[in-house]
Order: structure tokens, then sequence, then C-alpha cells
């Protein structure tokens, strides 16, 4: 099998006597991954460590989108849009087997929404360049309900399409952890960060934890990037524990239902909900994901909780808009995440008015915080903070090669309609399983199109070490329907156990484990 990834032969790599990395970076979501393999594709040596799986946090609920951000137009971000539409391009460009055009329409029930929209998002389109992806066009009131049969007709005067693009989180982040591997760097997750090394006052590498056996490890580094999410202010203490917070996080939730509730290839995009929101019904997975909400925190959590009051707000804003209205018992499953927004110090804006810009911090010993941004410009980001880190470090200057850089995985023209699709190029390597033993093409659920073989691909080439890491973020079976990967886990278990050398004391406390968690995905 192609691209076996050996944990302990990966974790020796720790233990080389001597060595200093140029880069280490602290956290596996979309900042992290962007700034490790920038600072590989420049051939810096680089260690990218993550306390629990790739993505575990918000990195892996987001909305879906790679997008400029129509309503940051609206707000006068011009600068933010113009960047994250050059970013689109990019990502669409260089993981063409996860990011695809995705058409929106914004119906219109009142008599200038259809100029006024339209002439907002030829702008937009404008804006993209030569890396646009499709004209915005004003619609008939038959032609929107043609192309959203599911929409409210009562009072409906027309709508605009507009197109942005559609990718899955986790999925990309897997991939970007390979290409990292591709680029002879290291990427491992289950080693948490417990402190810094510093020499003369400077931060001068980490202190980490192998979490699986509770080794500790003096890793030396010429610079250190802190890009933990939500959790940065954390290692920011680390560093000085007197400095203030600098994340202010936002809860958002999505709710998952059933494709039937918006017929259709297209998504339904509301521009402005009653209270200044903005609500997306996007086809993903052939299911439909809804969301989002925007609520102020006052502490990071992991596994955040989406509240009552978000819930009945996604339900009651979407039965306003669709003629078939989705109730709590058609929630397939309702995911949170904290979107890390670097808020200014004293600011009193709502979250939803906050920034959604990344922020680089430089500490006084030296630690470069990443924080802010999204996914779709995650690679910019990476950019920028490897350019500061390069500098302070005293690294040889070189480019960044992440513009046109093919992410693993990388296949042009895939059916998105087919199962596994979004393996790309790794697809082959699953075939080649099954062929080489007719049992891995077992299947483990039909709703999701599950096989037996993909249980030890994520094992082997993708670091999935427990049954959450491959039902939440391998194969996403969690936020597609969580009752079904409640049912999926006590067969998933032996599959992981036998190749992990684990005993069945271990599976029972993984299929607990992770039924305790899925539970909390449904809404009762």
């Amino acid at each position: 099998m192609e691209a076996i990834l050996h944990r302990d032969s990966l974790i020796k790599k720790l233990e080389e006597t001597g060595r200093t990395w140029d880069i280490i970076v602290i956290g596996g979501g979309a900042s992290g991954l962007g700034a490790a393999v920038d600072a590989a594709s420049r051939g810096y040596s680089t260690l990218l460590l993550e306390e629990h799986d790739f993505t575990k946090g918000t990195s892996s609920r987001s909305t879906k989108l790679v997008h400029g951000g129509v309503r940051y137009l609206a707000q006068g971000n011009v600068s933010l849009v113009l960047e994250a539409l050059r970013e689109r391009g990019r990502l669409k460009k260089n993981a063409p087997h996860l990011v695809t055009d995705q058409s929106f329409i914004i119906p219109c029930y009142t008599w200038w929404c259809v100029p006024f929209y339209t002439t907002g998002l030829t702008l937009y389109d404008l804006m993209a360049g030569r890396l646009g992806i499709g004209r915005s066009v004003p619609l008939s009131a038959k032609r929107t309900q043609g192309s959203l049969p599911n929409i409210k007709q009562e009072k409906l005067r027309g709508g605009v399409r507009y197109f942005d693009c559609q990718f899955d989180d986790s999925r990309l982040a897997v991939n970007l952890v390979q290409t990292l591997f591709d680029l002879d760097g290291l990427a491992l997750n289950y080693v948490k960060v417990t402190g810094l090394l510093k020499d003369n006052a400077q931060v001068s590498g980490v202190v980490a934890r192998e979490q699986e056996t509770g080794r500790g490890y003096r890793i030396a580094a010429r610079a250190v990037i802190n890009a933990t999410g939500v959790f940065v202010d954390r290692v920011i203490k680390m560093a000085d524990p007197q400095a203030r917070d600098v994340v202010k996080p936002s809860q958002g939730i999505h709710l998952v239902v059933d494709k039937k509730f918006l017929k259709g290839e297209e998504a339904l995009m509301i521009p402005k909900t009653s209270d200044g929101r903005v609500l997306f019904a996007v086809p993903w997975h052939n299911r439909v994901v809804v969301g989002t909400t925007d609520v102020e925190k006052q502490h990071a959590d992991l596994e955040p909780v989406a509240e009552e009051e978000e819930v009945d707000y996604i339900l009651e804003t979407a039965g306003r808009f669709l003629a078939e209205k989705p109730g709590r018992s058609d929630v397939l499953s309702v995911f949170a995440g904290l979107r890390p927004l670097a808020a200014p110090s004293g600011s009193k804006a709502k979250t939803k008015e906050i920034s959604r810009g990344h922020k680089i911090i430089e500490s006084d010993g030296g630690l470069i915080t990443l924080t802010g941004g999204k996914w779709t410009t995650y690679r910019k980001m990476g950019e920028d903070v490897i350019d500061l880190a390069a500098r302070r470090a005293g690294l040889p200057p070189r480019k960044s090669a992440t513009r046109n850089l093919r992410i693993h995985g990388y296949r042009e023209g895939v059916n998105v309609g087919a199962p596994r699709y979004w393996y790309g190029s790794d697809e082959r390597a699953i075939r080649d399983l099954v062929q080489s033993d007719p049992g891995m093409g077992e299947v483990l659920s039909e709703k999701l199109q599950v096989i037996k073989a993909q249980v030890i691909w994520a094992m082997a080439a993708e670091m999935a070490r427990t049954v959450e890491d491959f039902l939440a973020r391998r194969v996403r079976a969690l936020q597609l329907d969580a009752a079904e990967s409640i049912r999926m886990a006590p067969d998933v278990a032996p599959i992981m156990a036998r190749w992990l050398n684990k005993d069945k004391k271990w599976e029972k406390a993984q299929v607990e484990a992770y039924t305790t968690l899925a539970s909390r995905y449904l809404l009762t």
C-alpha cells in the first residue's frame, strides 16, 4: 500500500539528538496547516504538532464554503474580499477534487432586491478578475422557482444567481497533512505542547507530550508559531503570563437536513435575516447544511454545544423561506464551532461585525501567533506568517511556493455524485485495497456509502487514531448523520483495533466515548 505513515517511526523523528527545526507550528487546523505547508514549500525543516486530531476544533465545523464573502463587501471590507476572491480561485485550481463551483440564489420578495443585489454581485464578480468562476445574473420569479423548487412562492418577485465554491473542510486538512509529508515536513496529531523552551528570554522551542504514551520531548526550533485558533491565548501566556487575551470567540452552529428540503443543486442565500445575519442552505454530500449563527462566547470549548435559541433561530428563519419547513425531528446532525475572531483591545463591536481578517502577533520572547482568518484565506495566512517567522529567525530568504502548489489528492474532473470522489487521486488506492481483498469492500453504511477499506486507509495514510477520527473527520459521518454514525461505531472499532494492535477493552472504550460524543450532535 502506498503512503503508509507509521506513527512509531514518525515519533522517533522527535528524538533525533541535537536537531533544531527551522519552524515548529502548534495547531493542526486551517491556519496551522497553511503555515506548515508554506514553510515546507520553501525548504525549511517543518514540524507541526496538534494536541488532538487535525481539525478537531473549529476547522472541521465550517459552512463548507470557499468564498469571497458577500457580507464583507456589504460591510465595506473591500481588501478582505479581494484577498479572499483571489484565494478562492487559487484553492479551486490547486485542489479541484475538493473545491467545486457552487451556484447560489438570493430570492427576492421586494421590488428593489433584484437590481440591488445584481449590482453588488456584479462588482463581486469583477473583483475576482481572471480568477472569477461565473457571472451574476438576475432571475425572473419563474426561473427562481425553477432553480429552487422548494422556495416559498408567495410574493416572490425574482432572484439573483451568483457563484462561489464549496469544499470539505476536514478532507482538505487531511490532504494538507499529506502535502506536508510530500514536502518532507512532519505533522503529528495527539502531541500536546505543554510549555515553551527559552534561551536568553527568547523562545527556542517547545516542550511536548505524546498523548498515547505520555512520553515527553524537548524540541528545539528557530521559530515557533502559535496557530491554535480559539486557544491561542493559552499558548501566548506560556510565553508571557501577563499577556492580554487577543481572541474573542464567536459561536456558529449548523444544522444538517435531508436534501429534500432544498431540491436541486443550487444553494440558497438569505443576505439579511431579521437580526442582520446571513443564512445559507448549501447542498453537501447529498445533504443540506443550513447555517449559521453568530453568538459571542466568553470561553473557548473544544466541543461547544448548540444553544436551543440558535437551533430555533435557524429552523424558524429557514422555515420562512422554504415551502417545506424542516423541524427538529428532521435534523440529522447539529454541529457548533467557535470562530477565533481577532478583536481589537477594548472593542465593543458585536461579533458579526468583527473582522474576519487574520492577525499576526509577536510576543516579546519571539513567539509568533497567527489568529483570525477563515478557511478560504488559509494559504495567504500561512504565507504571511512564514514571511515574518523566516525573517525573525534569520532563515535563508525564500519565496513561498504555495500559490500554484497542487495539494495532495489533486485530480481534475471529479464526479461529485460518485462515492468517495473526495479522495481525489487516492481513490485508486481504495480500489486497490478492495481488489486485493474483496472483504475490504464490505459496506459499513449504505446511507453514507462507507466501506471497510476506508477505515484501513484512514489509519494507514491519513493518521486516524480513534473511532472519532474516522467517523467525524475522515468520512464526515458525524456531521452527515449522527445517528447513523453511532450505529457504525461498533463495526468500525474492531477494524481499527486489529490494525492498531488494541484489545477488546480499547474497542469498548472507543465505542462508548464516541457514542457519548455523537449523542451531542442529535436534537432531543
